[in-house]
């Protein structure tokens, strides 16, 4: 592999607290932002995400506080999503200190918001989030869907990552509603279809639960690999997965 794999844990965000579902639901918390955003830069963490889960369906923006409060102590690359909705909350998003954000719902509605992002802050700030569940009526297989992983679109999932990727998006997140927090694996045909018909790097999200499913993400082709409840319950450290990578023969940073 010519790129280095990068490792991103995810803080999803609800009420200023992390917390962690399974399939999108069943939450529960998992500490306080700020902490854990240290915690993982000491720990090796090559990115971080923080996702506002419930920002969208209540209908208002991403908690620009915490984006704030974590952006003071994070030393790596770190992404913000949830809530962003149009140019302005964005830009809010970004002067708040995130180096990077993330839409999903509102890139979908509004596909035209993506070049229009592009052009207003740079490709490499803008990362498009799919939320994906298994369709077997879709030509892929996958449904896209939107607001929190509760709204079927009626789209197949790799013909919206295709025309995402149109626009120039340097980053295309796909999440499996099956895998997301299940622990059971990443969905693994939606990263390696979704990889084949796009140049943009492809993030692996919802699944992990063991190493090997790091590596299997790998060499399906996604590039960095996001996970969230192994990482905040401490059932895998980053220094021992990217050892276990680096045996496995795949360039880790």
């Amino acid at each position: 592999m010519n790129q280095p794999i990068r490792i991103m844990p995810c803080l999803d965000m609800q009420n200023g607290r992390v917390v962690k579902g399974v399939h999108f639901v069943d939450i529960r918390d998992a500490g306080d932002p700020v902490q854990c955003a240290i915690a993982y830069c000491n720990k090796g963490a090559d990115e971080l995400a923080l996702l506002d889960i419930t920002a969208t369906v209540e209908g208002r923006a991403t908690i620009l506080q915490v984006v704030k409060n974590v952006a003071e102590v994070t030393t790596i690359p770190f992404t913000v999503g949830g809530g962003i909705s149009d140019l302005k909350s964005a830009r809010a998003v970004l002067d708040a200190g995130a180096n990077k954000i993330s839409v999903s719902s509102a890139a979908f509605r509004k596909p035209e918001l993506i070049p229009a992002m592009i052009k207003e802050f740079d490709a490499d700030k803008i990362t498009v989030a799919i939320d994906v569940d298994r369709n077997p009526q879709m030509p892929s297989g996958y449904e896209v869907y939107i607001d929190g992983g509760r709204t079927a679109t009626g789209t197949d999932a790799v013909e919206w990552a295709k025309r995402v990727d149109g626009y120039g998006v340097p980053v295309i997140l796909p999440t499996s509603k099956a895998g997301d927090g299940s622990q059971s694996g990443y969905d693994l045909p939606v990263i390696k279809a979704i990889k084949e018909a796009v140049s943009a790097e492809v993030v692996a999200s919802g699944g992990a639960g063991k190493l090997e499913h790091f590596y299997e993400a790998a060499q399906a082709g996604a590039t960095i690999l996001l996970a969230a409840s192994i990482f905040h319950f401490g059932i895998i450290e980053i220094k021992e997965l990217k050892e276990y990578l680096r045996n496995q023969g795949i360039g880790v940073r």
